[in-house]
Parts: structure tokens; sequence; C-alpha cells
């Protein structure tokens, strides 16, 4: 005779009308990938792929396992290396069925190729009316695996991120403020806004750009990102949320989601796309809670720039002939109305230009006299240094500011570069 509690509990997972532990969240943990040699597949999948070795077990069939796991976490591979007369064996060199997800399917493929992976069949574009693109790679036993990039499966993965990394923070930070020391606090707050900047930059054919932010505590409401948009065009982004410190850290996070979030209109329909992100900034903030953005989205085709300045300090675009041009406000900051607008302009780019978006914590830097390092200061420091890499330049700007305000930093400071080619 079945036991009608067995029964019950089957009845209601069926339906969907299950409780207690049916409803707890359920997670792929790994997937087994059959390896001739644990040490020899662990080597490639850590120092070629980039993978962590996330645990080294028994499993209860007495085969050891290594779980490696992508730098994003979960779900990971297990490697298992099985007799040689089992039927697991005979799978070794032959196609797993495992996908991962790239956010850029070309950088990725460029880093693995530099790193000697063996790689099948490079990233192919798709066909009319599609999205997705693809690779195949194999790993030292001859393994394949997909590595796949879609539009809106990226997208989703990117959100999906950017809301646990807040979530995971935030949490954090509430469940140990009352039991654990403030550095233990902030240090867990640096670690969580680390993430939210830039982890890679898509690679275009005429745009060299970098950027930095430093924070003048431990976290701070400054931020910059670089968002691709598709078809070789890229939005660079520098923001600026009144305040400072986690307050503001925390807003500015609430800003990057709600512009990632939104980014699939960015280039068609940038106005739109920017009245959608100041709408969920306004509806997820207090009152008084607003920010200063710079939103520039470039073509690396047309070399054509478009750009909105919503209430920050004007860019500088310096011309390869040494004409400057200052890309002025155009509309107000972000978060203070719910109705609102802006007008979006454009510029086209020419090799030798140069383009620099920084937040006000460069040029309203103090001197020990209480003199602001100013405008004109840091254009002319673009002027001398413009011919170097943007990297380089962005070293060069903050040293002058350093050396011009030499005791603790007042505001966050934060700045892009980027060099037509």
């Amino acid at each position: 005779m079945e036991d009608s509690g067995q029964l019950d509990r089957v009845d209601a997972a069926e339906n969907g009308s299950a409780d207690g532990a049916w409803r707890a969240p359920l997670h792929l943990h790994c997937a087994t990938v059959w390896v001739r040699d644990l040490q020899r597949s662990r080597r490639f999948f850590v120092e070629k792929l980039g993978f962590q070795v996330a645990a080294d077990l028994d499993s209860f069939a007495g085969l050891r396992r290594i779980i490696v796991t992508p730098p994003s976490g979960q779900p990971g591979i297990a490697l298992v290396a099985p007799p040689e007369a089992s039927p697991e064996f005979q799978r070794i060199g032959h196609d797993t069925g495992l996908s991962f997800l790239a956010g850029d399917l070309r950088a990725v493929f460029a880093e693995w190729s530099k790193r000697g992976v063996r790689v099948t069949l490079s990233p192919v574009r798709p066909p009319p009316g599609r999205t997705e693109r693809c690779a195949i790679f194999e790993d030292v036993d001859g393994n394949r695996f997909q590595l796949v990039e879609t539009d809106e499966a990226t997208r989703a993965l990117e959100n999906e991120r950017l809301a646990s990394v807040a979530l995971l923070g935030a949490e954090r930070l509430e469940r140990h403020l009352d039991h654990m020391e403030a550095a233990s606090d902030l240090a867990i707050a640096k670690a969580v806004q680390s993430r939210l900047f830039p982890q890679q930059q898509p690679p275009l054919q005429t745009l060299a750009y970098a950027g930095v932010c430093y924070p003048a505590r431990t976290v701070g409401g400054d931020y910059y990102d670089f968002l691709p948009l598709g078809d070789g065009r890229l939005a660079l982004i520098v923001g600026d949320i009144a305040g400072k410190g986690i307050a503001a850290a925390l807003l500015m996070a609430n800003l990057q989601a709600g512009l990632r979030s939104q980014s699939a209109t960015a280039w068609d329909q940038p106005r739109e796309f920017l009245q959608s992100v100041n709408r969920l900034f306004f509806r997820n903030t207090n009152l008084k809670d607003y920010a200063t953005v710079f939103f520039a989205a470039y073509d690396d085709q047309t070399r054509l720039l478009r750009y909105a300045n919503c209430g920050h300090p004007p860019a500088f675009l310096l011309r390869a002939g040494d004409t400057l041009e200052q890309l002025a406000s155009t509309a107000t900051v972000m978060g203070l109305f719910e109705r609102w607008d802006c007008t979006v302009e454009e510029r086209r780019l020419h090799p030798g230009d140069t383009l620099l978006l920084y937040t006000d914590g460069v040029t309203e830097a103090l001197s020990p006299a209480g003199e602001e390092f100013g405008e004109e200061r840091l254009l002319e420091c673009l002027r001398r240094h413009r011919e170097l890499p943007p990297e380089r330049l962005l070293d060069v700007i903050i040293d002058e500011v350093r050396r011009f305000s030499p005791h603790e930093q007042g505001d966050d400071i934060t700045v892009i570069a980027a060099r037509c080619g």
C-alpha cells in the first residue's frame, strides 16, 4: 500500500501547488566531463580558460572529482577520470553537449587563442534574422564545447549578474552591520562595487579607449561603463551620483542596472532610452536623489558619435588640428523629475581626435592654497599628452591632479579617454 503522504507530495509537485521544501530553489550544481588525466585537465581549465577550482572531492562511486567553475561562478564542470574499461572512458574526446555563454565571444576567443586553446570552429556570424554567434573549442582530451553569444541571453545574463551582486552586497552589509567592524563592512562594499565597473572592453577598430575611477572613500558614487550596443557600436558613459560613500554607491548600482537593462535601444532611439533610464531611476530613489550623466554612443564603421550631456561637466573633444569642442549640457540631471527630456547631438570623429569625459572630482580638486584644478589645467594636460595611448593618458592626468592636490582626496575622480584612429 502506498504512503498517502508521499502521494500528496507527488500530486502537489505535479500541480505546482507544493509548499515547504518543494518551494526551495533548485540550481544546477555541475555537469560531468570525462577526462584521461585529472591534473592535466585541471591545469587546462585553470591556466588556459581562466577557471577556478571550486572543490576537489570523492564522489559516492569512489571516483575523484575536481569541480572547476568559470569566473562568473556556478554552475561548474566536474572533471572525472573513469576506469579505462568503463563505458564512460569511451566517451572521452567527443562532443560534451555543453555550451558556455559569453558576454563578448570575440574577446574570449581572441584571449583563449593566445593561450593555445584549440578552436575547431572560429566565431561565425549568425544567419539573417538571428542574433546567435558561436564557436567550438576542445580541451586537452579532445572533448568539444560550444562558446555562444546571443544579444538577448547576454543582456539577461548581465542583468541577472548585476542584480545578484547588488543583492548580495546589500544583504551582507545589512546582516553584519551590527556584528562586524566598520572596516570589514567597507571591504565587502568595495569588493561588490569593483565588480560593477567594466570587466572587459569590447574591441573597436577605429577607437582606442580606457577608463578609471578612484573613489574618495572606500566606495563612491562615480560611475563609468562601456556598453556594447551591437553591430560595432559602443556606449561610453560617465556618471556622478549626488553624495558620497555607501549611500551614493548603492544609488550608482541602481543607475547602472537601469542603463544596462535598457541598452538594447540605446543606438537607434537614444532619447527614448535615456527617458526610460530616468523613469526607472526616479521611481527607485528618494525625491532628492539625482545623478549627472554623460552618455556617448560610437559607431565603429562610420565614426559617428551621438551624445547627451545630462547636467554633467562638459566633455572635451580635442580635434586633430588642436581645435577644442566642449560638449556641454543637453539636458538636466537624471532622477529629480519623472517627466524628463533631453536633446541628443552628433559629432563625426576623425583620426587623431581625442575625447575626454570626466567628473567634477577632477576639476574641483583643491590645492593646499584652496585653488581648484579647473578645466584649463585639465585641457592643458590633455593637449600636452594627447599622443599617448588612452591608458597612459589617464595615468598622466591622475598624476597631475594628485600633485596639484596632494592632501586627502575630497571627491571621487573618474575619467574616460578615447582616441580615434
